[in-house]
């Protein structure tokens, strides 16, 4: 795999998948530990839900300034470096059970994936962008976004191993460990990139720091702000309102880079900021697997394993016992763990939900256990499928590009979303098939389902990356590919605002139907402007 490329490709993957690991580690138990009673904060699912949104909004927002530092002043190596080392210490810091120092924990994730993220996308483009190596640019982005999945996959054996065996925090410290390894073997790899290793500096017409946090970062704040103290929630929670209101500088700032451009960086700029629009309603939907799709594997999927799979899952601690007690009493305490108020529940645990829906006949004896496989390990099932299809998907684009018949990169992506858009089409068949939800749905339906969008993501997400370093001008790559974030930032919350959502569908198939629907316009839109991005793309001499 690695014979025909740059030999600093394997640094960068190994890397990016360590990294990816901790990311993906704390990331597949981040709702389940905030909803667990008695060793969590035993949030409900739109506390839950929120939270998450916002947090993963911001970890997906703050590469628009780490991108801003490596082009100016830092350069990638030392900016990649820093950003690892404090995405380190935030996941061992969520090792500690309390409230504030939480949030100290995902500030330093935030700002870590910040400088990290764009960077070592960037740096791998600059790898590529040498006459030897520049047709491979596609199929490399491909290969890297294979160890971004590696990571991803195994991590969530790990954690829920730990999780069972230890608790949480020993999880939370394996994802810091799993940083550590990556930024370790990135410095390894220095001299293999080193020459691609650039500081632009200020160009003239640039904004300086200076202005930047006076015009962007501050009236972000401020705008967060009052956004958040606005009587009311305008866009669902208080949160939701001060992300929003956050945006407007930035998003302001990236209008700027169009409006005060060269001529010829124009219509460049344009179209990927045509595409950053679009590719919003993408992550919108696909980021639900640790919300959503999460609680659909938590309390509607089958979970429970039985006679060798039982021994195999439990002897690796990849498998829990619960317990089964009726649930006859309509108020708290600590057996039933639920909670009304005016006939509603205001309160619903996680503890013992899982029968809630399970059919009568197939409920346990009173007071006896049953073994189901831990949650998080649905986590792995979309990597799991990125490292089966990203061999297969690069090489019928490899087929296609010596036939000559390889499509454009904007094509590869309205592909995507339409693919993506087809993917929801199973949960809603596993809506149908559990009777809405009243008894247990087959992990089958969310492995398709995974499938399919898995699909759909190939052809878009590294197709993304790849498409900002073919495009973007060279002065301000990095920023530019911190925009691409910028768009994952918005459609990250925006997952998170669906997914609070969630307990106000009666039919949840509808709930489905509006994710389809998203995707469908999405594909709609890129359809629209696919002529004139195939345009711009011909004008730079590029596919």
């Amino acid at each position: 795999m690695w014979k025909s490329h740059p030999r600093a490709l394997p640094y960068l993957f190994f890397s990016e998948m360590w990294e990816r690991f901790g990311y993906y580690l704390m990331i597949g138990i981040f709702t389940l530990y905030l909803k667990d009673v008695e060793a969590g904060f035993g949030m409900t699912e739109a506390e839950s839900a929120d939270l998450y949104g916002t947090f993963i909004a911001l970890v997906f927002l703050t590469p628009f300034l780490g991108g801003l530092i490596a082009d100016r002043y830092w350069a990638y190596k030392r900016t990649i470096i820093i950003g690892g080392l404090m995405m380190g210490l935030g996941y061992c810091l969520m090792a500690v059970h309390d409230l504030k120092v939480l949030y100290v924990a995902m500030t330093l994730v935030i700002f870590g994936n910040g400088l990290f993220k764009p960077n070592i996308s960037t740096l791998l483009g600059n790898v590529y962008s040498t006459p030897q190596y520049n047709s491979q640019k596609d199929e490399g982005y491909n290969i890297f976004y294979m160890g971004i999945n590696i990571g991803a996959f195994i991590c969530n054996f790990f954690g829920a191993a730990l999780q069972i065996m230890l608790g949480w925090s020993y999880a939370f410290l394996a994802a810091g460990i799993g940083m550590f390894i990556g930024v370790l073997i990135f410095i390894i790899g220095t001299k293999h990139y080193a020459e691609f290793d650039l500081k632009k500096g200020v160009q003239e017409g640039d904004m300086s720091f200076l202005k930047i946090c006076l015009l962007i970062l501050v009236p972000s704040v401020v705008f967060g702000i009052i956004g958040w103290m606005i009587p009311g929630a305008l866009v669902g929670t208080d949160s939701t309102d001060a992300f929003i209101f956050a945006c407007i500088p930035v998003l302001y700032f990236y209008a700027s880079l169009y409006f005060k451009a060269a001529p010829d960086e124009k219509r460049p700029i344009l179209a990927l900021l045509s595409i950053f629009a679009v590719v919003i309603l993408f992550w919108a939907v696909f980021k639900q697997n640790g919300s959503a799709l999460n609680t659909w594997a938590d309390r509607y999927t089958d979970r429970e394993i039985t006679g060798g799979t039982k021994e195999v899952f439990e002897t690796f601690k990849l498998a829990k016992s619960i317990s089964y007690t009726k649930d006859s009493v309509p108020v708290y305490d600590q057996q039933f763990r639920i909670q009304k108020q005016d006939g509603k529940v205001v309160k619903e645990f996680n503890y013992p939900v899982y029968f809630k829906n399970m059919e009568e006949a197939k409920k346990p004896a009173e007071g006896s256990k049953i073994a189901v496989w831990s949650t998080n390990l649905s986590q792995s099932i979309n990597p799991a499928w990125v490292i089966f299809l990203t061999p297969l998907v690069v090489a019928l684009f490899t087929a296609l590009r010596r036939r000559g018949k390889e499509p454009s990169t904007p094509t590869k992506i309205t592909l995507g979303l339409f693919i993506s858009a087809l993917s929801v089409l199973f949960m809603v068949a596993a809506v149908a098939m559990s009777n809405n939800g009243m008894s247990k749905a087959s992990v089958i339906w969310l492995v398709m389902g995974y499938g399919v969008i898995t699909i759909g993501e190939l052809f878009l997400s590294p197709m993304g990356l790849s498409l900002v370093s073919k495009l973007s001008p060279t002065r301000i790559t990095s920023l530019m590919m911190g925009g691409w974030f910028v768009s994952t930032s918005i459609g990250n919350k925006l997952s998170g605002v669906l997914a609070t959502l969630w307990d106000t569908y009666e039919n949840k198939a509808n709930y489905f139907w509006l994710n389809f629907a998203l995707l469908l316009f999405a594909s709609a839109l890129m359809l629209l402007l696919l002529r004139w991005l195939n345009k711009v793309m011909k004008e730079k001499g590029i596919n």
